[in-house]
């Protein structure tokens, strides 16, 4: 059996956090550590997705190339990788020769089916850069909340998603002017088209999780929707079209070909070019997609879908592990807002290796889980340092204290069987734990049986027992010892790094096989050293940790507020009469750059008044909204209006707001 195990490909825009590592990455890692223990033929293959519209728009603001954006964040995510143990046998780009041969081929063979057709489509146009704006390159008002910052395909903050044409108050994201609508050709992948192979190959996919087969089965029989593959970009694949010119593959289309590119990539590195095809074009390849729950369609509908396409016989994924997302200290990580755990930054401050302890432990296999620093200091401190640790330290010390650091092997008693075969029993479930994707039980059942070592040798009491029965004292250390050789095998998958040390402490062979969990030890064991291979996390550490991340999300600056004013009593406040009102007309005040013309509908009548809000909003775009009015204000002549009235607004560096009240109370309304 061959195995072809992938991660989602990390996008080369940004520095990689535990967020990304706990859902595709570490999973993986575990799972393919397995797998070559057990010596089955398994490459690991994976890359940075080095194209797309933030990588451009980054480029943008920063006056450079996305070339150079790329390879600064490509070098990055490699090194936070290699600084946690995630062990690639190929990490590749997409930005490079080979995928962008492969990706044209792709899409060739699809246009040459007629699974790929033309269509003439409206998108925003930037006159002032003179180019189409994609999706990212918009932002305006959703077009369902009204919420400002709206990006161009998708509103954060109702998760609506949209035709960017449709936003309202649409911006161009590099200049800021407004856009306008032009035609524009691109070319659609007709999904449709593999709807009978799609639903013949997920039905036979009895082993997956039955939520995602049964979601996937009824999104085919809903029927599947052309889907534009091609973008208006400068940087990316080309579209291998005389009449596509200034046109690129989209991201999404040309991403997942990486994981093919980068195995070509991996086969000419070890000198066998052809090596590639014995994974990727042998229909009985398990190849598995380690992936977050936001790519789940993409990877079993629409990859499978493109690789249907193709002349040469793909296999296609035997299991795409989809696991939550990871939240940061109870809220959702932002990138942007600088709410994360960065990989290379917590390397630096803690074992690496106890970032891969947590993160398996706490692995967000069927629910959603969350990071606290707090947490991270208790697992690390009661389980890994406490039990495993404290199992280890006390065993070698004995035997180097008392037995010379050699410890012969022995005819062990019932009670010492019955341990040995707990081991056995915990090996058996760890390997159908790891070998169905479950880190997080892995971790349990082993963490259970140095609880179990703790015990064994806390009812034995070898301490006393040595004074009186060396052979007891000795039996004991040696089932311990071979307990704790164990686990050094168990743990290896999750712990490569320190389980490689506890074996050289223990005096055994440093490379490891699945193999040694099933084997009788009937050798002695020769302790090299005593020292601790846990230590515990301090208060003061964890202390700095989350008052570093509070720093950084929401950095200390002075905020200059204008002083309060005098104060009033109750009774001058209840002259105020505060009403809801809707803006029936809006025009800017001839000849001035801050004043609105605005007619004003109170429910019992209507009124005039001058609003100088020109500047923060345009006349349309207020028309039918409905307003919070000071209506007992004295009329006062502005501009030869009169004004009757003072809309309500908030202001601060961040400009002016007029206040909109949350329910839908009608015109006229009191505010209390």
């Amino acid at each position: 059996m061959r195995y072809l195990v992938t991660s989602a490909l990390p996008y080369a825009n940004g520095r990689l956090h535990v967020g990304h590592v706990a859902g595709a990455y570490l999973p993986a890692d575990i799972y393919v550590r397995y797998l070559k223990m057990k010596t089955e033929d398994v490459i690991y293959i994976c890359g940075t997705d080095e194209h797309g519209t933030p990588i451009s728009i980054s480029a943008d603001k920063e006056n450079t190339t996305p070339a150079s954006i790329v390879q600064r964040y490509h070098k990055s995510i490699k090194a936070a990788f290699d600084k946690i143990g995630i062990e690639f046998d190929n990490f590749s780009g997409t930005a490079r020769e080979g995928h962008y041969r492969i990706s044209q081929e792709f899409f060739t063979n699809l246009y040459d089916k007629g699974h790929i057709v033309p269509k003439d489509t409206t998108q925003l146009y930037c006159e002032h850069d003179q180019r189409f704006l994609p999706d990212r390159y918009v932002e305006g008002i959703c077009p369902r909340c009204k919420q400002e910052g709206a990006r161009g395909d998708q509103c954060d903050a109702c998760g609506a998603t949209y035709d960017a044409t449709t936003l309202i108050e649409p911006k161009c994201k590099i200049c800021g002017t407004t856009p306008v609508i032009r035609s524009t050709r691109h070319w659609f992948l007709k999904l449709d088209d593999f709807t009978g192979k799609l639903t013949e190959w997920i039905s036979s996919k009895t082993y997956w999780k039955e939520n995602v087969r049964n979601f996937m089965l009824n999104l085919l029989e809903q029927g599947l929707v052309e889907r534009s593959i091609t973008r208006d970009l400068s940087w990316g694949v080309p579209v291998p079209l005389p009449e596509a010119e200034g046109k690129v593959l989209y991201v999404w289309f040309d991403a997942p070909i990486g994981y093919i590119s980068s195995t070509i990539e991996w086969a000419e590195k070890i000198g066998q070019p052809d090596r590639w095809k014995d994974y990727w074009l042998d229909p009985n390849t398990q190849m598995i997609h380690f992936i977050g729950k936001d790519n789940i369609v993409f990877h079993s509908i629409i990859w499978p879908a493109m690789l249907m396409g193709q002349d040469k016989k793909y296999c296609l994924p035997h299991d795409i592990p989809a696991n939550e997302f990871l939240n940061l200290e109870g809220q959702k990580v932002s990138s942007s807002k600088d709410w994360a755990v960065w990989v290379d930054e917590f390397a630096e401050t803690f074992p690496a290796e106890y970032l891969r302890y947590y993160l398996a432990v706490n692995a967000p296999e069927t629910k959603d889980m969350d990071f606290s620093f707090r947490d991270f200091q208790a697992r690390i401190n009661n389980e890994l340092n406490n039990v495993l640790g404290n199992l280890i330290n006390r065993v070698l010390s004995f035997a180097a204290k008392n037995f010379a650091s050699r410890v012969e092997a022995c005819p062990l008693s019932e009670e010492s069987k019955a341990l040995v075969e707990e081991v056995m029993r915990t090996a058996h479930e760890c390997e159908e734990s790891y070998s169905q994707f479950g880190v997080k039980a892995s971790c349990k059942k082993i963490m259970d049986l140095a609880r179990s070592g703790n015990r064994y040798f806390d009812e034995r009491k070898p301490w006393t027992a040595f004074k009186t029965d060396p052979l007891h004292a000795q039996e004991t250390l040696f089932t311990c010892l071979c307990l704790i050789s164990k686990i050094s095998v168990l743990f290896s998958p999750v712990l490569p790094k320190t389980m490689a040390e506890l074996r050289a402490l223990l005096g055994v062979e440093s490379k490891v096989t699945w193999n040694e969990v099933h084997n009788v030890i009937d050798q002695a064991f020769v302790i090299n050293e005593v020292k601790p291979i846990f230590r515990k996390i301090l208060d003061e550490e964890i202390d700095q940790e989350l008052e570093r991340l509070q720093t950084k999300a929401a950095p200390a600056k002075a905020k200059n507020y204008k002083a309060l004013k005098e104060l009033i009593s109750y009774d001058e406040f209840s002259r105020m009469d505060i009403r809801i009102a809707r803006i029936l007309s809006a025009q800017k005040v001839p000849k001035t750059d801050k004043l609105l013309h605005l007619v004003i509908d109170l429910g019992f009548e209507e009124r005039e008044l001058v609003a100088g809000i020109a500047e923060h909003y345009a006349p349309e775009a207020i028309v039918g909204k409905k307003v919070v009015v000071l209506a007992n204000l004295e009329p006062r002549k502005i501009r030869g209006i009169v004004s009757q009235g003072m809309i309500l607004a908030a202001e601060d560096e961040n400009g002016l707001s007029i206040l909109l009240p949350e329910k839908d109370s009608g015109p006229g309304s009191t505010v209390q």
